[in-house]
């Protein structure tokens, strides 16, 4: 009995340890001029709801602070999936929710929302990722995407800096880490990308927490050792837009 019961722990563990990492999706819609408000009210009284209903992880839904990165006319989110085929799967039973067409159908009756195709990047946490938490005990608060693009062969580089030195010195100077990730398919930049979100008490001290990084003796030493063979970044490789959470995102 002891060995069996050994046996089935051992098997209990394994299991465990097999269980695939999530996938992530990074979804931008782009809305036709004036119709932003209409979009949001369809995700806060319909879509949110369906997408857990067909086995989508509602994590983050934003809108651009600054009018040039989208302000009036982007909504940009965060799902999970299970995987890659649970992702095709739900969208496929989401698409024929009898719901979900009668919403899309009312919501469009004073003319389209969308003005194209919404934009969808899958994603992967990096090993240096923190867990996704979306219980959070200060709201209200400004989150900034951030994208960095590297040449060629420097990703790793690039991971290695923000694992070794980056992260610590991002908490140390008081900004969160929500979560950070690499795109898995090549034309969204698998191999040469790094897409990270932070959230901070206001967009004033996001810059005052950057400023006070990018002078620290510490990162000065280690982005010096980084790039001793050239820079980690490709020229004007690092985007950053500033994001502030709907009323019905669960990151808040």
């Amino acid at each position: 009995m002891g060995a069996l019961l050994l046996g089935l722990g051992a098997a209990t563990s394994f299991a465990t340890a097999a269980e695939p990492e999530p996938v992530y999706e990074l979804r931008i819609y782009t809305c036709n001029e004036g119709r932003l408000p209409a979009l949001l009210a369809r995700f806060r009284d319909h879509t949110c709801a369906l997408f857990e209903k067909h086995g989508m992880t509602n994590i983050g839904y934003w809108v651009p602070t600054h009018d040039e990165d989208g302000a009036q006319t982007k909504l940009i989110y965060l799902l999970r999936h299970a995987s890659r085929d649970a992702a095709k799967a739900s969208f496929k039973a989401f698409g024929q929710d009898p719901e979900w067409q009668a919403a899309r159908e009312a919501s469009e009756r004073d003319g389209k929302i969308l003005a194209h195709a919404p934009e969808s990047i899958f994603l992967t946490r990096t090993d240096f990722s923190p867990e996704v938490v979306l219980k959070q005990e200060t709201p209200h608060r400004t989150f900034e995407l951030r994208t960095y693009t590297t040449p060629e062969g420097k990703l790793e580089a690039l991971h290695r800096r923000f694992r070794d030195h980056t992260c610590a010195l991002f908490a140390k100077h008081g900004m969160t880490q929500v979560g950070y990730w690499d795109p898995m398919d090549a034309e969204d930049g698998a191999g040469s990308k790094l897409i990270y979100l932070l959230a901070h008490a206001s967009e004033e001290a996001a810059k005052a927490s950057f400023a006070a990084f990018r002078e620290d003796p510490d990162w000065i030493a280690a982005k010096t050792a980084s790039e001793a063979d050239g820079s980690l970044t490709v020229p004007k490789g690092v985007q950053s837009v500033f994001l502030r959470p709907t009323d019905f995102s669960p990151l808040q």
